[in-house]
């Protein structure tokens, strides 16, 4: 499988965008699927474009911001070590440096980041019910055909996972998802899907985890030695 056009990651400042390829029609595609994979997932969130040291020119500026409007995002930000770029983001009102957050002296909790929050629920998932999370979903209890979990960072399934479950939704090609038994209708981490597997022959399924290795969604033991 060829390089991923890009990397969506949920940030605590909104939702960060690095384009991976120099062709901006691909990004631009890239960026739609996302979107439109991810539904409600991205809809009234803010953008932060980072373009490293690309120079990016007006007209592809202007498409991105087109493009995020049409699925109710905000373009917020564009980071970039070029100094045309910064000045091109500026004069379209747009911030070129994240603001410091200003924290209080005396913070006795602190909020995780979207990448490192996770939710717990303790329910069975119904054909046409779904979960959708930006950071990590535990489970406990069975997702059934039709059911669907969509997470930002891993997801693990205290019971059967027969739906469609999507991990690492923002571009996290390092989540992984697990199950007690794993037989999903698809699976997909990151921009990576994986093909439904053939009924095991197995009298008692073990537990399994799926991963991406060498460009592709691999399935593997859940206790097995990781080195």
């Amino acid at each position: 499988m060829g390089e991923m056009p890009i990397t969506l990651k949920g940030t605590a400042d909104g939702i960060l965008l690095k384009p991976r390829v120099e062709n901006w029609a691909v990004v631009l595609d890239a960026v739609e699927d996302a979107l439109i994979d991810g539904g409600s997932f991205f809809r009234g969130g803010r953008l932060i474009l980072d373009v490293g040291a690309r120079e990016l020119s007006a007209e592809q500026l202007n498409a991105m911001r087109v493009l995020l409007t049409r699925y109710g995002i905000e373009l917020w930000a564009v980071l970039s070590d070029d100094e045309q770029t910064v000045h091109l983001a500026r004069s379209h009102g747009l911030l070129t440096r994240i603001p410091k957050r200003t924290e209080p002296k005396h913070t006795l909790i602190e909020t995780a980041p979207p990448e490192l929050q996770a939710v717990f629920v303790h329910r069975t998932l119904r054909s046409g019910q779904t979960i959708r999370f930006p950071g990590h979903v535990t489970l406990v209890g069975d997702v059934n055909p039709g059911a669907e979990i969509v997470a930002g960072g891993n997801i693990l399934v205290w019971g059967t996972l027969r739906g469609v479950a999507h991990a690492g939704a923002f571009g996290d090609e390092t989540a992984v998802i697990c199950a007690l038994v794993l037989q999903p209708s698809q699976i997909r981490i990151a921009g990576f899907i994986g093909r439904s597997p053939e009924k095991s022959t197995r009298r008692v399924p073990r537990p399994e985890i799926a991963k991406v290795e060498d460009g592709q969604i691999v399935v593997e033991a859940w206790n097995s030695k990781r080195g």
